[in-house]
């Protein structure tokens, strides 16, 4: 059962910045770009860096994000011997049962999971990044420098550094300062949560945090300062490609938009690190004969009959006649209906925007633009409007103002 690397997912986020989107689904599941869900991304990271046994930790809303991960098989995660593994809080005996009340405490509920394989290395990864990388790399750059933590750093701009945990290095980037979201950033190497550890010196750390009662149970306040203040070997692994946290709604619009763009970063067609998700079985989109779609994404079983341009649309999503959909998202089943307009938005699963009714608008400049956001299931009547960076949660009758 020895494996030299596991990962550990943490998918339990509630996403309370996605507001209605995570109402009745955890982060990691909320659908993206059309076939996925935000969770495809670090799994089918997983499978092609080479590590085939996967803890997911899972806590909030769990039961759609559960049934979506199975066995594990669309990410050849189905093994007897390693594989997928879903662990959400327990009670153990003598003991009264808890939420995961940090980060690092989520990873000390489970070392019993983490000690079945014996590691020499944890990796441990968030579920809700959108992005592309090879873990391995990561691992071999950890081996040679014998750090016992390497930190994954992105570089941004002094402005964006503010809202980032930033890390301090030297000129062989072994870091030797650690700042939560600092006022005043000395550097812009910004953690992107994306740990590897070495399994016996982080099994320490983690025990010893659970024994202070003033501890907050989280990597970044907690065991990061700790090894630091220990003088252990902590190292940052610089990382250039395309990652975005889509935490809040205009990020997650913002990396939906981007599979549009050439020049993103985010290349969905390498078929040498392919996403893999579970996809459900549809038939292709159809069009009607007035339909005109222009750089989007339509996935099947969708029914276009009206204008599409500059949007995501998932699988069974129907537009009809004289509907007008611009930079817009529409998840799994949702209906637009004849002559209604929705710009600028983000239209969750099974929504339902009725004929003549106006979801969002275009930008104008003004500091009340947004993206406006329809929850799951709710009905947007005839000829109502609903203006932008609204939040419409509950059914919005006929004519009525939202």
């Amino acid at each position: 059962m020895k494996k030299e690397v596991v990962a550990m997912l943490l998918a339990g986020g509630q996403g309370s910045r996605l507001y209605a989107l995570t109402s009745n689904v955890a982060k990691p599941a909320v659908p993206f770009g059309g076939k996925y869900r935000i969770i495809d991304f670090p799994l089918s990271n997983c499978v092609n860096s080479g590590i085939d046994t996967v803890g997911v930790l899972t806590q909030y809303r769990p039961l759609e994000l559960n049934a979506y991960l199975g066995n594990g098989q669309p990410w050849d995660l189905d093994r007897s011997d390693g594989g997928v593994h879903i662990l959400p809080p327990y009670q153990r005996e003598g003991e009264q049962g808890t939420w995961y009340k940090g980060t690092a405490n989520a990873i000390y509920q489970n070392i019993g999971f983490q000690d079945l394989y014996d590691p020499e290395y944890v990796v441990v990864l968030s579920g809700d990044h959108i992005y592309k990388m090879d873990y391995s790399e990561m691992v071999s750059f950890h081996k040679k420098s014998g750090a016992a933590c390497t930190i994954s750093v992105l570089e941004v701009t002094m402005e964006e550094a503010k809202r980032f945990g930033i890390l301090n290095v030297e000129a062989n980037d072994k870091v030797y300062e650690f700042e939560e979201k600092p006022a005043q950033p000395k550097s812009n190497l910004a953690s992107m949560g994306i740990y590897v550890f070495t399994w016996s010196k982080l099994r320490k750390y983690l025990i010893d945090d659970e024994a202070d009662p003033s501890s907050s149970n989280d990597f970044g306040k907690n065991i990061i300062p700790n090894m630091l203040n220990a003088g252990e070997v902590m190292m940052a692994y610089r990382f250039a490609g395309y990652w975005k946290d889509v935490g809040t709604i205009e990020s997650l619009w913002d990396a939906n938009m981007d599979l549009l763009s050439r020049n993103s970063g985010l290349d969905m067609y390498d078929e040498s690190w392919p996403i893999y998700a579970r996809t459900p079985i549809k038939h292709p989109h159809v069009t009607g004969p007035d339909a005109v779609i222009s750089h989007s994404l339509v996935t099947g079983g969708s029914r276009v009959e009206g204008t599409v341009a500059n949007s995501v649309l998932f699988n069974t999503v129907t537009v009809e006649k004289g509907a007008d959909i611009q930079y817009s998202i529409l998840m799994p089943g949702a209906t637009v209906k004849e002559g209604a307009k929705v710009a600028y938005s983000i239209v969750a699963e099974g929504a339902t925007v009725e004929a003549g009714a106006a979801v969002g608008a275009p930008p104008d400049g003004s500091d009340g633009w947004g993206i406006a956001v329809v929850a799951g299931g709710v009905t947007v009547g005839a000829n109502a409007s609903v203006p932008p960076k609204a939040m419409i949660r509950e059914d919005v009758k006929g004519g009525e103002q939202a």
